[in-house]
């Protein structure tokens, strides 16, 4: 069966050579032929082929390039991506029992998620056009991994500008909602059906035992949700002390010391901002500190007042770390650079009269490729530093 065409224009095509899969909206000529969700056959206005793609009829983001290749983008062409994209994490995350198995574009499958937690999996379908493969991936999951169940997270925002309503549940196998597994030896617990974002932040894992290898002493983890930094940095630390906004999260997160048994866990329910400037005041005194905010840009316009947020908070973390200490920051705003980061935390070391230097420069678990030419896909930057 012949798939319907669209037309797209002469910046459209540019798009597509500069390596980006995203073909916007007002560079497509004709999609009269074309129903939402559709995967479709690219051309130009003189009928050359340059790719298929998935359709959407309500976001900017018209089309998400599938291949340049013409041969069918069929359920056997998706099991083929799903399989490559497992078979890399079996090479940079041998041993992990949570990871992402499928980062979209960053696995050649825009807009679909697929999170491994143990013996299930959570997908994410975030475009028309994926959510209407939604039965294929199931059955090719099913038969190629087996999991015990298959979960839906999608109740993410972002479905809404494609016109899709949010929906949770279990997709197939069991009825699984809560899930114990280990990362980099310490056990967690993950909600799999209201935890963020597929049930925990699986980006942060390689960092997370960065962390671990320079922290000691008295510890602080700022914005901690269920103890991920925290429980990573007991076994090397004399106390740490997580601080978090919620008291869902920090139940959780005592659960996860429960598991463990560590006795060394303090958890503070607080705003982290007030929170450090009332330790500064108090004078209070850390070894090593992880800060681990939520994305304070997450549209350009917002870029100035992130900066100044990831200012104040780092000038805070640095004025209470010993000489000596380590400062693990990050930020998962797309909008904000690593240069950004960089210059905002060398005006926060100027101001705080401490001297830093820069350990490690680190960016999201491999799990979450980057793809050179898709900016988007790097999002998360982690710097380690050192006060001398």
């Amino acid at each position: 069966m012949s798939l319907p065409a669209v037309t797209i224009t002469a910046r459209g095509i540019e798009r597509i050579a500069s390596g980006h899969p995203w073909i916007y909206r007002a560079d497509v000529a004709d999609v009269s032929a074309a129903e939402p969700g559709a995967v479709v056959r690219l051309l130009d206005r003189k009928k050359r082929f340059w790719g298929q793609a998935l359709y959407s009829s309500k976001s900017q983001i018209a089309l998400r390039l599938l291949t340049r290749e013409d041969r069918p983008f069929d359920d056997a062409f998706l099991a083929e991506r799903i399989r490559a994209a497992a078979a890399f994490r079996e090479q940079i995350a041998a041993g992990a029992q949570a990871y992402r198995l499928v980062a979209a574009e960053g696995d050649l499958l825009p807009s679909l998620i697929i999170d491994r937690y143990g013996t299930c999996l959570v997908i994410q379908t975030l475009s028309q056009g994926m959510d209407r493969l939604k039965p294929a991936i199931v059955e090719i999951l099913r038969k190629g991994f087996v999991p015990l169940s298959i979960i839906e997270r999608n109740d993410a925002a972002v479905r809404a500008l494609e016109g899709l309503t949010e929906q949770t549940g279990v997709l197939a196998g069991e009825e699984i909602r809560e899930v114990v597994v280990e990362e980099n030896g310490v056990k967690f617990c993950f909600d799999l059906l209201r935890g963020q974002k597929t049930g925990g932040f699986l980006d942060q894992r390689e960092n997370r035992a960065a962390a671990a290898s320079y922290a000691r002493g008295r510890a602080l983890d700022c914005f901690t949700y269920t103890g991920g930094f925290a429980l990573t940095l007991a076994s090397r630390c004399e106390s740490v002390l997580g601080v978090e906004t919620s008291a869902d999260a920090l139940a959780l997160a005592r659960r996860n010391q429960d598991l463990n048994g560590f006795t060394n866990l303090e958890w503070k329910e607080a705003n982290c901002f007030d929170f450090l400037k009332a330790a500064d005041q108090e004078k209070q005194r850390f070894d090593t500190v992880v800060l681990d905010p939520p994305a304070f840009a997450r549209q350009k316009a917002s870029l100035e007042s992130a900066l100044r947020g990831y200012k104040e908070l780092n000038l805070r973390a640095l004025k209470i770390l010993n000489p000596g200490g380590y400062l693990l920051t990050c930020s998962c705003s797309y909008h904000v650079s690593e240069a950004d980061l960089l210059g905002v935390i060398a005006d926060a070391a100027l101001d705080a009269h401490r001297t830093v230097s820069v350990v490690e420069r680190r960016t999201q678990s491999r799990d979450h490729p980057i793809l050179l030419t898709v900016p988007e896909t790097h999002y998360l930057k982690c710097l380690i530093l050192r006060v001398l």
